[in-house]
């Protein structure tokens, strides 16, 4: 159940640096734009980097988890598991994006270089993402019940 938490844990992480890194360069180069225009792109570019890296290497990690020996796949395992991750991501990335839109709107209107804004705000909306996903993952209970 650890390995499963540390793996969702990296996976995230890893997903988060990549996007971070993107977006600061995107807010960077739309600078030119109004601050809540460049606020809503950049955040556009974070969830498709985001969510991209994201599910390349939550599938790579779980991949062989749901196959059964007669070769198929465990379609109702995968299916109940996918709607907890859903549901504990989604209550996430709600509250991630509020935080991260506000914050980086925010440091755009009091001057903040865009890449800082962007980075800045991610940075600190990451931390309670992660927070808030961790505590989902808890309370739908995605590793446990054999999962």
């Amino acid at each position: 159940m650890l390995q499963e938490y540390l793996k969702l844990n990296k996976n995230i992480l890893i997903a988060f640096t990549a996007s971070i890194v993107i977006s600061a360069i995107t807010a960077q180069i739309l600078s030119d734009q109004t601050d809540y225009l460049n606020t809503t792109y950049t955040t556009i570019v974070d969830y498709a980097i985001y969510f991209s890296v994201f599910s390349g290497l939550f599938y790579l990690d779980n991949r062989k988890k749901y196959y059964l020996k007669s070769g198929g796949t465990d379609s109702v395992k995968l299916r109940h598991d996918l709607k907890k991750l859903i549901t504990s991501l989604g209550i996430a990335e709600i509250v991630y994006t509020i935080v991260r839109w506000a914050l980086q709107y925010y440091f755009l209107t009091i001057r903040y270089d865009p890449y800082l804004a962007s980075v800045t705000s991610q940075g600190m909306s990451t931390i309670i993402y992660m927070v808030v996903v961790n505590l989902s993952v808890k309370i739908t209970r995605l590793y446990k019940d054999g999962n």
